[in-house]
């Protein structure tokens, strides 16, 4: 009955991505008896480091304040210091976890984000979850100061590079790969002749772009990084109410208010792909409500698959790293 029921909330969009999914997959799942899924206690992150990109409000912070909950040692990436330091404050006060830090970087600035990963090097050793998270839904098309259009570096590139640049640290780890992606990326496929979106730009079709490529990258690094113990996943919160949201889609926001997860709901499968064994998880997967999904809906979208080699060498030139494949 539990799994007839999920599959149903997975085709309906409306249900399956409101707060109505969640609350009735948690509920028929304790109901059968699958307590380990949701009634029990996730294992301890004690002695853990945690790094979560856009860490000050959202989805990143209510996923760096459960981290830190579990006993994780969190780093925040965050634009902001006066964001960043309210938000170390307030995830040490919820989760009764000071050892929670930040430091500044601009996804849309490359060299930030190497200055910001020099600067946490040097601080942590190793690494056991990166969380993937900071985004944005650009309204009119931009170009950063790197030359690239700034929803493919914020939600591709510059995660690229920040993953590369902290190899070292995940893989004394063996640690995790998590990326925030959405169900946007249902209605489109990667285009790989037009990454940048230069022709006929719209926000939401760049977005829903961008969210492809991270699955598409998540399966590649899940395969090439297998060799040195990383695995990585990406998951897709729901629709959840987050400044974000409110912000970029306001009239999506205005309507679907009642139906909305709250940011600790959206980030539940991120604390949950963090805090779960290894060897319970399988590496390269799509994830929603701690379960793994399909990446595709409808057949068009599976076009661009093909050319996950050709985004990866892409990649590579736009964050301007060596390949680092093992």
């Amino acid at each position: 009955m539990a799994d007839l029921v999920d599959s149903a909330l997975d085709t309906t969009v409306v249900l399956g991505f409101s707060r109505v999914g969640i609350a009735t997959r948690r509920y028929l799942d304790e109901w059968s008896g699958e307590s380990t899924v949701w009634a029990a206690e996730l294992p301890s992150m004690s002695g853990q480091t945690a790094v979560v990109t856009g860490g000050s409000s959202g989805l990143g912070k209510a996923a760096a304040t459960r981290l830190a909950s579990l006993g994780a040692s969190v780093w925040l990436l965050v634009r902001d210091e006066a964001k960043g330091q309210a938000a170390v404050e307030e995830i040490g006060d919820a989760s009764g976890n000071d050892d929670v830090s930040f430091l500044l970087a601009d996804l849309a600035d490359l060299s930030t984000v190497r200055d910001w990963a020099s600067e946490l090097s040097a601080s942590v050793d190793s690494i056991d979850v990166l969380v993937h998270n900071a985004g944005l839904l650009a309204e009119d098309r931009t170009v950063t100061v790197d030359g690239i259009e700034l929803t493919l570096q914020v939600h591709v590139v510059a995660p690229f590079l920040i993953t590369g640049l902290l190899l070292p640290q995940l893989a004394a780890a063996a640690g995790r790969i998590i990326t925030v992606a959405s169900g946007g990326l249902y209605t489109q496929p990667l285009v790989i002749d037009d990454l940048q979106s230069e022709h006929d730009y719209r926000g939401s079709t760049a977005y829903a772009r961008a969210k492809r490529a991270q699955v598409l990258m998540t399966e590649e690094w899940a395969t090439r990084l297998a060799p040195l113990g990383i695995t990585a996943h990406a998951m897709h919160p729901g629709w959840a109410d987050t400044p974000g949201v409110e912000r970029s889609l306001p009239r999506f926001h205005q309507l679907t208010a009642p139906l909305l997860r709250s940011p600790d709901q959206g980030a539940d499968t991120v604390v949950w792909l963090a805090a779960t064994p290894t060897d319970q998880l399988d590496s390269g997967r799509f994830w929603m409500d701690r379960k793994p999904r399909p990446t595709h809906k409808v057949p068009w979208t599976r076009s661009g698959d093909a050319h996950r080699d050709q985004l990866w060498d892409r990649l590579i030139h736009l964050a301007g790293i060596d390949d680092p494949t093992p």
